[in-house]
């Protein structure tokens, strides 16, 4: 990419923002890579995320692109140590680990970063990594505050860099082809959505053979509470931080913001209109501050392309896992079904219905989406779910061609919002709505703080 080439592309990303003037770092020049220069990236956060899933992913695409691994940040020595003898028994490679972020963009000379992070530290380290110089790939949440969620659009939108959310789906053929389905509008207006993440894991996010052997001067506790009040040392907040509000929302962070990513991709709508939600623990008893089941109800107006809002009902348990992973959309006609990945006139309006009111029958001709088996599909070569493999040779293709990536920051932006919002009811028992002008989430007319 040349100069006026380079300018170019910033301008178009800056116009619209509503940022201001924003003048780039000299440095965000010298990290414009050529087609034929390798990609030195770093990863943020050495944990079980990375190890199983990320890093295999970028294996094996980093050929092709031309990319390696060459350091890692993470703030337990326990970690540093098995990055370096993971790196070396899985790759033959040696590789450079860091105790701190800052110390890694010192010195390290990256062209990209790979965040995987604690749930809450994710927007303050996109913030770090744009502030490098860096292309990025984010672990989803984006975020956990509207604080942090502002933050870190700003610093995306002021910047031309690739910044790419870790919320895969996006990347998955049988989810273009659900999003292209609905777009066309055969489907009809989208009445309802019903989703679900159910399992019965008493393990589920629990690490105590690690917590049992945690020291507070194996790690760095006041760098780890990034953006949070100070607390106490707590073994548990570091390893089991999933469980504890605010280094987590749980259940919202974890998972719904996958689902209803899919919602706000499908329709162009950028947030709900309205949140209720209830929820508790009422399973496991063992010091967590997050729920273990919750249920959340959206509202939605009127979609850009249709003419009828509709609601999205979320459920998700850890007691029980009968119904699993769900996700269906229903028209008035049948319904879509992402568990299954088929199109069907199940519920649609039948003739015996529709002739007692002079209407015609409405049903979907039935048809199988194009793609992956459903949302657990694996590569058979790696692994590694099918989604998060090309979402993450789709990051690294943007890296190299400067394209927009399938899940770019303005999409973390918004599940963080509806995620932040399903928090809030839960946690408030409030009716939650969302301010578009002061971007603040408002529970009984009042902005949720942590």
């Amino acid at each position: 990419m040349n100069r006026r080439d380079f300018l170019q592309n910033v301008s178009l990303a800056s116009a619209g923002v509503a940022l201001g003037s924003i003048l780039l770092p000299t440095r965000s020049y010298a990290r414009v890579v050529g087609a034929n220069d390798k990609l030195r990236v770093g990863l943020v956060g050495f944990a079980d995320r990375a190890k199983d899933t990320l890093i295999p992913a970028f294996q094996r695409h980093a050929a092709q692109y031309n990319a390696e691994i060459v350091a890692v940040s993470d703030l337990w020595n326990v970690r540093r140590d098995e990055a370096v003898a993971f790196f070396k028994k899985e790759y033959g490679q040696d590789i450079t680990v860091y105790r701190n972020n800052e110390e890694m963009y010192e010195k390290a000379k990256l062209d990209a970063v790979i965040v995987a992070t604690a749930d809450f530290q994710h927007a303050n380290h996109c913030i770090e990594a744009i502030k490098a110089g860096c292309d990025a790939y984010i672990e989803k949440p984006f975020a956990e505050t509207m604080v942090d969620a502002r933050a870190a659009l700003k610093a995306v939108r002021g910047s031309d860099r690739i910044v790419q959310v870790g919320s895969q789906r996006r990347s998955g053929k049988n989810y273009h082809a659900a999003h292209d389905y609905l777009r066309s509008g055969k489907f009809g207006d989208i009445v309802s959505v019903e989703m679900s993440w159910n399992v019965n894991q008493p393990g589920r996010w629990r690490r105590p053979a690690l917590v049992a052997g945690l020291k507070e001067s194996d790690v760095d506790w006041k760098r780890y509470l990034i953006g949070r009040p100070s607390d106490a040392w707590d073994p548990r907040k570091y390893l089991e931080y999933r469980l504890f509000w605010p280094y987590s929302s749980g259940i919202p962070g974890q998972w719904m913001c996958h689902q209803i990513d899919t919602v706000h991709w499908f329709t162009g709508l950028k947030y709900p209109r309205s949140v209720t939600a209830n929820g508790g623990i009422y399973q496991w008893q063992d010091g967590r501050t997050n729920f273990d089941t919750l249920t959340a109800v959206f509202d939605y107006a009127p979609a850009p392309t249709a003419k009828k809002g509709f609601q999205v009902v979320y459920s998700s348990r850890f007691s029980n896992s009968a119904g699993g992973i769900k996700e269906i959309y229903y028209s008035n006609a049948g319904e879509l079904n992402l568990d299954t990945n088929k199109i069907t006139p199940n519920g649609g309006l039948r003739a015996k219905e529709a002739e007692a009111m002079n209407m015609k029958a409405n049903l979907l001709a039935p048809q199988n989406l194009e793609g992956d088996a459903g949302p657990a599909a694996t590569s058979a070569n790696t692994g590694v779910d099918s989604m998060t493999l090309a979402h993450m040779g789709n990051w690294l293709d943007c890296v190299r061609s400067r394209k927009e990536p399938n899940a770019p920051v303005e999409a973390g932006y918004q599940h963080s919002v509806a995620c932040i919002m399903a928090n809030a009811a839960t946690r408030t028992g409030q009716r939650v709505t969302f301010d578009e002008t002061s971007q603040e989430v408002m529970a009984g007319g009042k902005v949720f703080h942590l």
